[in-house]
């Protein structure tokens, strides 16, 4: 009982926050454009805060676990390229290819995974270091899929839209938070308590305003449109990759916080970006939508199941 308490307690306040921006939103609090709003306050300022106050306050080079690191890039790499090369030789419809790759392997490990360490440990733990090894690649190798997989004709057109993808990598406010957390927590470098105080202060939005934003752009209707590459997404993304990788971490003695930041990297439901993305580059926006909605609610329970297990184990 303590084990289901302990695991409950860990997911279910998350998803009651979400629940709220879904009430505000029936209520009529919430107006249409607070979602998009709140989504581009996030993206470009209170993420990025929060990323580079979290890795510039941890001593990385203290906490640093080279093997922790490439397990991290190295799982994200393993799980995007199978899933897209299995993708073009099983699905159908090639249009929504690019949408289902991205939506399959993308956690939200930056903002729901930050939120579900912080509710069992009280902390961050171990995300600085899954940050570090994971956001940056699920950004790139997602402008890579939807790139190549675009609904676009002519090489011309995909050849200037690689050239801006780079240009988009490199001015990422995410990457740049995390290559800029990192650099300070590297070099030892102390703000002032003024700014410390008001990077902490927008940082505190981060977590609160994703899980609200979330709840606000719930659209059932979307949730069902083309039901069955949705599912098998969402299993994909919720069942089968912490199935297949969280054994290989147990053999490779990772436990405690480590286990719990590579089961939010794996089994986390796909990230609410992943609509803009795609929306942005000509992939299919609905299906990308109806994997956030079902892996998002589908989380609680499959979340709450997987760290109950692990609890089980003693492995957390």
């Amino acid at each position: 009982m303590n084990n289901l308490l302990f695991s409950l307690n860990a997911t279910f306040p998350v998803f009651l926050v979400m629940l709220l921006g879904y009430i505000l939103k029936s209520l009529h609090m919430l107006g249409p454009g607070f979602v998009k709003e709140a989504n581009a306050l996030n993206f470009k300022v209170a993420l990025p805060a929060l990323l580079f106050l979290d890795i510039s306050t941890t001593n990385i080079r203290e906490k640093w676990d080279t093997s922790f690191v490439l397990f991290c890039a190295i799982t994200t790499t393993i799980m995007f390229f199978t899933i897209w090369g299995l993708s073009k030789l099983l699905i159908k419809d090639k249009s929504i290819t690019g949408a289902f790759v991205q939506a399959s392997f993308r956690s939200s490990a930056a903002i729901l995974g930050v939120a579900f360490i912080q509710n069992m440990y009280g902390n961050a733990g171990m995300a600085p270091l899954m940050i570090i090894g994971t956001v940056p690649l699920f950004n790139i190798y997602s402008v890579i899929v939807l790139t190549f997989e675009a609904n676009t004709e002519g090489e011309q057109k995909k050849l200037h839209k690689i050239k801006d993808s780079v240009v988009n990598i490199a001015k990422n406010p995410i990457i740049l938070g995390i290559l800029c957390g990192l650099l300070a927590s590297l070099c030892d470098f102390h703000l002032y308590t003024l700014f410390t105080k008001t990077i902490k202060s927008i940082s505190t939005l981060a977590t609160p305003l994703a899980l609200i934003a979330l709840g606000a752009g719930f659209e059932g209707k979307k949730a069902i449109a083309k039901v069955k590459p949705t599912i098998i997404a969402s299993l994909i993304k919720l069942v089968a990759l912490p199935a297949i990788f969280l054994p290989f971490a147990y053999l490779l003695h990772f436990q405690g916080e480590k286990l719990v930041a590579l089961l939010i990297m794996l089994a986390s439901p796909t990230t609410v970006s992943c609509y803009i993305m795609a929306d942005n580059m000509n992939n299919d926006e609905v299906i990308t939508s109806s994997i956030v909605v079902l892996t998002t609610f589908l989380s609680a329970f499959t979340m709450t199941g997987w760290i109950y297990l692990l609890r089980c184990f003693h492995l957390i």
